[in-house]
């Protein structure tokens, strides 16, 4: 039995075996600011679990910094920072320049835009589903869809997507043995510390952009890599081939992984709770802000790092100059400060101020408005056409302390 003293979030045995919502609990009620040990050559980290201190740290900027690193619990030299640079690690006016470079396709006009394509394509990847009988939720439905929207907006060929989930499942699960290429704790990986998540999947990705914005460059598309490459910031800096390498490899992970994962999460949780899958089956209407307890519960980022910039506080804990500080969505996710029965998924739960996108500070999520209509739009068309749902076998998670992932969730679906 584990005690506050000796817990390490470090240790990704913790989140191997199941969701550690314990670990989470127990840190938030007797150890909210709390240092987990790491291996050398990383020399160790604080953990928020509390709502209110994550959401301090995202708003303070000055003190809490994401140009050490947003995403990553190493400890990177100054070429490797550079190398592997992408938006979201970066603040001040580059980081609002790189933002405002992408963010006209992500405001919730511009998504509402594309429901008459999602809605298609949900029914498309539920019929081939559905005719399965039995299938693995997360490959045939849960990846399929969220790709497919990506494939839309980088205007590439469906005969492309399982290249593009095999290259992000090969980044992000660069601690789990099944789809890391070379795993990030081996020291074979020092051959690949410039590279993102050090997988050597990136240059495959890279090439693959460098191709497309070849063929697009001084074009006239309205897709977002021809975005990337004709126009400039507002910062008057066009972006470099390392900025465009991390912004296209960015689009990848986050336009795919995260919202695959929600959904996984989230159907999982309504096979848990029938009483609300019958209540959104009952009253539809309901679904557009059932989104929000969804992405709750899902939690598929566990955290964001930041890097204090001088030396400060937190609840009397002395936090250092260049200490990394690790804000745990998950837990905030779950924090009974803010979430009446935060275990309970209640999909009329209002407010529901979750902090699934971030809570407050430069750096929400920019795809929210995406995510959330892809979200609705699935349970909007899956819901009303299934009389039953039940897991046939475990669930497998992914190995990782960032991205809270499923592998596989086999099920077998009754339609009405």
């Amino acid at each position: 039995m584990s005690t506050t003293t000796n817990i390490s979030l470090a240790d990704m045995s913790i989140f191997e075996r199941e969701i550690p919502w314990g670990v989470f609990d127990e840190l938030r009620t007797n150890a909210p600011v709390h240092w987990s040990d790491e291996p050398t050559p990383n020399k160790g980290f604080w953990s928020l679990t509390g709502y209110s201190d994550i959401v301090s740290v995202l708003r303070d900027t000055d003190t809490y910094s994401s140009e050490r690193g947003a995403v990553t619990l190493e400890e990177l030299e100054p070429d490797e920072l550079e190398a592997r640079k992408s938006m979201i690690d970066t603040d001040g006016l580059r980081h609002r320049a790189l933002r405002k470079l992408m963010q006209d396709s992500f405001t919730p006009r511009a998504v509402a835009g594309y429901e008459t394509f999602l809605r298609g394509l949900t029914a498309s990847t539920l019929d081939t589903a559905f005719a399965l009988g039995k299938f693995d939720f997360v490959k045939e439905v849960a990846a399929d869809f969220p790709i497919r929207v990506l494939a839309k907006l980088l205007d590439v060929p469906d005969s492309d997507i399982g290249q593009l989930i095999e290259w992000g499942n090969r980044m992000v699960g660069n601690t789990d043995p099944e789809h890391a290429d070379v795993l990030l704790d081996s020291p074979e990986s020092e051959k690949y510390r410039l590279l993102p998540f050090r997988s050597p999947a990136a240059l495959e990705l890279w090439a693959y952009g460098d191709e497309l914005a070849r063929q697009r460059k001084g074009g006239s598309g309205k897709d977002i890599v021809s975005t990337m490459i004709n126009q400039t910031p507002i910062d008057g800096v066009p972006l470099s081939e390392r900025d465009f390498h991390a912004y296209f490899l960015l689009l990848v992970v986050a336009g795919n992984e995260t919202t695959r994962h929600t959904i996984s999460h989230s159907m999982n949780y309504l096979i848990d709770n029938p009483d609300q899958m019958a209540l959104l089956q009952e009253k539809p209407e309901l679904i557009d802000w059932a989104v929000e307890e969804m992405l709750r519960m899902a939690s598929p980022v566990y955290h964001f790092r930041r890097t204090a910039m001088k030396d400060t506080e937190i609840r009397g804990q002395k936090i250092k100059e260049g200490d990394k500080v690790v804000t745990w969505f998950a837990a905030g996710n779950r924090d009974p400060e803010i979430f009446k029965d935060p275990y309970k998924m209640d999909v009329t739960r209002s407010p529901n101020e979750h902090m699934t996108f971030g809570r407050g500070g430069p750096h929400l999520c920019l795809g929210n408005a995406l995510a959330r209509l892809e979200i609705k739009i699935m349970f909007q068309e899956l819901l009303p056409r299934i009389s039953d749902i039940k897991r046939t076998g475990e669930v497998d998670r992914l190995r990782s302390n960032i991205i809270n992932g499923i592998k596989r969730f086999p099920v077998e679906v009754t339609l009405k």
